[in-house]
């Protein structure tokens, strides 16, 4: 494990040692409703839901996403992280919910599963922004699938980080660039504590997937952001910006 990445998996250990202190049962209550997969993702993947697929979730933090794509038809959901804190908590949660989750403590590339394990791999939701190589991060996610089987990345736009908080008028970031090779997390933001963010265009994340030998399926751009940092309302956010995006990629079923 690199430098920086050891850095960020400390950044992500604190944060979650305090969210797991002081969240755990306003998560739990959070996780039983399974309103974190939103009306979006739900309309994108229904179809995928309901052959019963077994899932794999690089990246998956809190685990909250994970006990909703049971509740909305997964047969298992397998979710991986290289924080220790986060998969305990999230492992907690799936066990006092009796849902059908395990977690594997691991990095991303480099995940200790079978090829093709997979029929639906689901990631995103600040997951991009920790990864240094998009294409070996692509190249992981298309080895994980089975042939036919869908990767599903649900994400902040790559323009979001441009732009300020300003309630008044959407400005742009004096010390941001859509072009910019990385930065470092806001202390303001999650999980702070200097973790260093990776920048990667739309254009550079849907030719990484499809020289890892996907299949695009369908490119969706919202307005409204997956996650609102303490709920504000940001002029950003208010419908004439992009925020969020959806991916949905198939591997070849001859593949």
């Amino acid at each position: 494990m690199d430098e920086t990445t050891l850095a960020n998996r400390t950044a992500w250990d604190k944060a979650y040692q305090t969210q797991q202190l002081h969240a755990y049962d306003e998560m739990l209550a959070e996780a039983a409703t399974g309103v974190t997969l939103v009306a979006s993702e739900r309309e994108l993947l229904q179809d995928i839901l309901a052959e019963w697929p077994v899932v794999v979730h690089p990246q998956s933090g809190n685990g909250q996403d994970d006990i909703a794509l049971v509740q909305a038809g997964a047969r298992e959901v397998i979710g991986v992280d290289y924080s220790e804190t986060a998969v305990r908590a999230a492992q907690r949660r799936a066990d006092d919910l009796g849902v059908a989750c395990r977690y594997v403590i691991a990095t991303v590339p480099g995940v200790p599963l079978l090829d093709g394990c997979a029929d639906l791999v689901y990631t995103g939701k600040g997951a991009l922004i920790w990864m240094p190589d998009i294409d070996a991060w692509a190249v992981e996610m298309a080895r994980l699938l089975r042939p036919g089987g869908h990767l599903f990345l649900h994400e902040g736009h790559p323009a979001t980080e441009l732009w300020t908080w300003d309630l008044d008028e959407p400005r742009i970031r004096s010390d941001r660039s859509y072009f910019g090779r990385s930065f470092v997390c806001d202390d303001y933001s999650f999980p702070a504590n200097g973790a260093v963010m990776w920048q990667w265009t739309l254009g550079q994340t849907v030719t990484a997937v499809v020289r890892a030998g996907l299949e695009v399926r369908r490119l969706e751009e919202y307005a409204e952001p997956f996650w609102r940092m303490g709920d504000i309302d940001a002029a950003a956010f208010r419908g004439r910006l992009p925020n969020a995006f959806a991916l949905l990629a198939s591997r070849p079923a001859a593949s």
